[in-house]
């Protein structure tokens, strides 16, 4: 058995409802990530290494399946819980940007490119930058900073772009390997939006993306997800682009791939645990529950704006 891949973690279980997070428990785990060419390659989960006593139990994380059971007790006496059932979906770079773009309706390129246009009109010309070296890293991280700070990805869904040193000085030192790409988008010589892709194997990987919501009716995600991806085809050097852990509209309209996956939880069966999945489970019920109710009488969309521009 291989347990070079499985990991101690710390997993915050958070408990939310809708995008409003109310709080969080910890368990201690042995992680396993699957990487995109596992996912491809439709690799059945593998069996976990024993498990040190100190330990709640295991993560798999990303893995291959369409299984959406919850709470689950299994053979082995662990508890499954699946935390999250999604579609991985990823951009194949195997070609070019040209075969890329005939992926999409003409209507949706057009669609595309009134989205640029606009931007531009706006922000008084079309300021892309791309960012590789170390120095240059440096100078995305100051500039993409304040940015990520106003946006409601990191006010509100705590994913901003970190700034803790480490990760800064591991990025720089990413970037003497020529494994990451960042990229920004300027309005009127001001940055508005970034985007940080690691390069792992060949595979770029989305890890942050965000921009100031003032500007959100102008696309600026959007826009600059094309831009990046014109770029990144023109170097001819990667094999895939990894949306990476989870699904959303974004994510699905410029991937050319989906593959169904899992985040799964398998804990010792005792009582804490027991009451810890159970309350997470009937506050999530609760929170689809009225999701599902909202977006019946039209306001689920109204209400995540607002929620948005509030954090």
């Amino acid at each position: 058995m291989n347990t070079a891949q499985w990991h101690p973690f710390e997993y915050a279980l958070k408990y939310r409802l809708g995008e409003i997070t109310l709080g969080q428990t910890r368990f201690s785990v042995l992680r396993k990530v699957f990487s995109l060419d596992q996912i491809r390659n439709c690799n059945a989960p593998p069996e976990p290494p024993p498990l040190p006593a100190e330990l709640d139990g295991y993560l798999l994380a990303n893995a291959p399946s369409e299984d959406a059971s919850s709470a689950v007790e299994r053979e082995d006496g662990y508890i499954s819980y699946s935390l999250k059932s999604y579609t991985r979906s990823y951009i194949d770079m195997t070609g070019d940007f040209d075969a890329y773009q005939a992926k999409f309706s003409s209507k949706t390129r057009s669609g595309i490119s009134r989205k640029v246009r606009k931007f531009a009109d706006h922000a008084g010309g079309l300021d892309f930058r791309c960012y590789k070296g170390p120095a240059e890293l440096a100078e995305f991280f100051n500039l993409a900073r304040p940015v990520s700070a106003d946006s409601y990805q990191e006010r509100l869904l705590d994913c901003g772009l970190p700034d803790n040193k480490d990760f800064i000085d591991d990025a720089i030192q990413a970037a003497t390997r020529d494994e990451v790409r960042a990229f920004l988008l300027f309005a009127q010589g001001e940055p508005v939006s970034y985007l940080y892709c690691p390069v792992d194997q060949g595979i770029l990987q989305y890890a942050y993306l965000g921009y100031r919501p003032e500007h959100s009716k102008l696309s600026p995600g959007t826009v600059l997800q094309w831009l990046a991806m014109e770029s990144l085809f023109a170097e001819q050097r990667f094999t895939a682009f990894d949306f990476t852990e989870g699904d959303s509209e974004h994510k699905r309209f410029f991937s050319t791939h989906q593959i169904p996956c899992t985040i799964e939880l398998l804990l010792r069966p005792t009582l804490a645990n027991r009451i810890k999945l159970g309350l997470h489970q009937g506050i999530s019920a609760a929170s689809d529950t009225a999701v599902r109710a909202l977006d019946r009488i039209g306001l689920k969309q109204r209400i995540k704006r607002w929620i948005r521009r509030a954090a």
